[in-house]
């Protein structure tokens, strides 16, 4: 176990530096020469050749006949585990008050998908940001709530009925909803979109982990240190290793979500 630290340690050694970093992710895209990369990194030549030369002799590059510079194995390996330290280093903030909840291991294994996401605070804003994707939606909202916002019901129930945007969700048990919504839904006739099946709803114990997407964007809050959904804070992306990461989570609560049971709901 020794020698394994003591290995480990050396790498992290190496790839503790910027420029080095940004060699193996811009080898990632494309083998390249010294010249170009420092050209490319704005660096000197001399620079530039003597961190290739380091990364070539940790494992992570090497060099083909025609003097290009590729990663190995390894190094393409590292580098799939890099934006989950990341991901956590720039939001080291957020997680002295936030934890990943009931968020099953392999999906906290590719949590460094969420890396290239904008950080959202405040109510307001993310309450906006999930109004964006649900403009933006075309095929499909897709969303697990632990309580629902009277602002949201209108817009999403229209793009349903008026654009005929697929919507599933999934509300919690616990979900508060606000007075009044049962007569919104009927106003726009939910119960229409509910038997051409336009809409499907599912239910589960506990949404702690909030998300709403559509084809393209994701948004995605988890929960405080206290156990309960907050989404007061959230990470907004629309790269498609983000969106991928939602989408596959979603996929797996709605695989094992119950079903939908209206007498659960409580208003507030």
């Amino acid at each position: 176990m020794q020698n394994n630290y003591s290995n480990a340690s050396k790498d992290f050694l190496d790839l503790a530096s910027e420029q080095r970093l940004d060699i193996l992710f811009h080898l990632m895209q494309e083998k390249s020469k010294v010249s170009p990369m420092a050209k490319r990194l704005s660096s000197t030549v001399q620079e530039v050749h003597r961190n290739f030369e380091r990364l070539v002799k940790s494992g992570f590059i090497e060099k083909d006949i025609d003097g290009y510079y590729h990663l190995t194995v390894y190094g393409t390996t590292i580098c799939t585990q890099i934006p989950t330290m990341i991901f956590f280093s720039n939001n080291r903030k957020y997680f002295q008050e936030h934890d990943f909840g009931n968020l099953p291991a392999k999906f906290i294994e590719r949590i460094g998908a969420l890396s290239t996401g904008t950080y959202i605070k405040g109510f307001t804003k993310v309450i906006e940001q999930w109004k964006s994707i649900y403009k933006n939606a075309h095929e499909y909202i897709y969303e697990m709530h632990s309580e629902v916002s009277n602002d949201l019901i209108e817009p999403l129930i229209k793009k349903a009925r008026d654009e005929n945007v697929k919507i599933n969700y999934v509300l919690s048990e616990s979900c508060m909803v606000p007075k009044g919504r049962k007569k919104t839904l009927e106003r726009f006739g939910f119960s229409n979109l509910l038997e051409k099946g336009t809409v499907e709803r599912k239910m589960s114990k506990d949404v702690l982990i909030v998300v709403a997407l559509n084809e393209k964007e994701a948004c995605v809050s988890f929960p405080d240190r206290k156990g309960e959904a907050n989404i007061g804070h959230a990470f907004y992306g629309n790269d498609a290793r983000f969106h991928e990461w939602c989408i596959d989570y979603f996929r797996y609560s709605w695989y094992n979500a119950g079903i939908f049971r209206e007498s659960k709901l409580k208003e507030e």
